[in-house]
């Protein structure tokens, strides 16, 4: 349907409107509101009905707009009525939230999808994506959290480990995924750092830092992910960078590894070297392996399958890999790329494309989808 076609319907769609109790200018707005959304969404799924779907969406914004109005003017009554306040401190209880609720009652993973939910401001299908479970698996999860805490006083703060991984699944989010929390994420690690003696709490901080401090290089102008290896180093913060090895090497020193400071570690040595050819791949490997005893995870062995085709050559990577099940996302992109340095391009295309069908977010489906293109460049010339 073109756009002339589409507004030769709101005149109709403001009437519908109107007689439901809407103003003319709110009805207007509220249809103008709607044609904005059907030119973003009827392209790739136009309606049955488009005089149907727009009197639809336009009512529910007008509706919402009025709510809001209705709670601005609340806010606007309470604010007046309040009595002037004096001095209060400075208290940022968000961490103490946390803490309250991975509660004890619950087992760590419910905790862990709670907090996020609740506090951490992740949606349901964001912390699913993060546990590799279907979003009603965890909808399911977080609704049997909530009804065994109910009527239970939350002062019963749960355990560190689980806040700890609560922070380090809200950051991941925020580095790689829809919701910016990556800055949150470390200034409540860093909290947590100075009430907590546990290398393992500075694991996660330097972890978060040597991170963070390559991330205004792992996009391009138009928001397109680029790999490591091709990233510009030059734009690396190399102050986060080296707070990050200090932190780390402060935590190692203890002698109590975890899994966060041998992830840490990982990233250090990346960071450490000057361009991608210099990396040491074989320490590398050496840390997964310890990141493999301590947490047996099988995201970890996905990407122990790509250092150890760096350290000792594609068909080593790829018999790691064989070991790794194919379900797990990112599995089939990995394949792709050892597949392509071990010089077999026809089922490196093929891969390239497959995981491009199956990619979660957008950035990392247009990526996959220049990798194809790419490497079907190199069998045509």
């Amino acid at each position: 349907m073109n756009d002339a076609v589409l507004r030769e319907l709101v005149p109709a769609v403001i009437g519908v409107l109107v007689r439901r109790g809407a103003d003319f200018a709110s009805a207007e707005d509220a249809v103008q509101e709607a044609l904005i959304r059907a030119l973003e969404t009827w392209p790739e799924d136009p309606p049955r009905d488009p005089k149907g779907w727009l009197v639809t969406a336009a009512w529910r914004k007008y509706l919402d707009t009025v709510r809001a109005d209705a709670s601005r003017r609340g806010r606007e009554v309470a604010v007046d009525a309040a009595p002037v306040a004096g001095e209060v401190p400075a208290i940022d209880d968000t961490l103490h939230l946390y803490f309250l609720c991975a509660h004890p009652t619950l087992p760590p993973a419910s905790a862990v999808a709670l907090t996020l939910r609740a506090v951490g401001g992740l949606t349901t299908r964001q912390i699913a994506a993060a546990y590799l479970v279907p979003e009603t698996t965890m909808a399911q999860r977080i609704s049997r959290a909530k009804r065994k805490l109910a009527g239970l006083a939350l002062d019963r703060p749960g355990d560190v480990a689980t806040v700890l991984r609560v922070l380090y699944l809200v950051f991941n989010e925020g580095y790689g995924g829809d919701v910016d929390l990556a800055a949150e994420a470390i200034r409540l690690t860093r909290q947590l750092v100075a009430l907590a003696d546990d290398p393992e709490v500075a694991g996660l901080l330097a972890l978060m830092l040597l991170h963070h401090a390559r991330r205004a290089s792992r996009t391009g102008p138009g928001g397109g992910l680029i790999p490591l290896a091709e990233q510009d180093r030059s734009r690396w913060d190399t102050a986060l960078i080296a707070e990050g090895v200090a932190v780390l090497q402060a935590a190692l020193a203890r002698d109590r590894l975890g899994e966060y400071q041998a992830q840490a570690a990982i990233a250090a040595l990346h960071a450490d070297a000057r361009c991608a050819a210099e990396t040491d791949w074989v320490q590398i490997v050496e840390w997964y392996d310890e990141l493999l005893r301590l947490t047996d995870s099988p995201v970890v062995r996905l990407n122990r399958a790509v250092a150890v085709g760096e350290a000792d050559g594609p068909q080593a990577g790829l018999a790691a890999l064989a070991a790794v099940d194919p379900g797990l996302p990112r599995h089939t992109a990995v394949a792709a790329y050892l597949h392509e340095r071990a010089g077999d391009l026809v089922a490196a295309a093929e891969l390239y494309a497959a995981a491009a069908h199956a990619a979660t977010s957008v950035p990392e489906r247009d990526h996959l989808v220049r990798e194809a293109a790419r490497v079907r460049q190199q069998l045509r010339s």
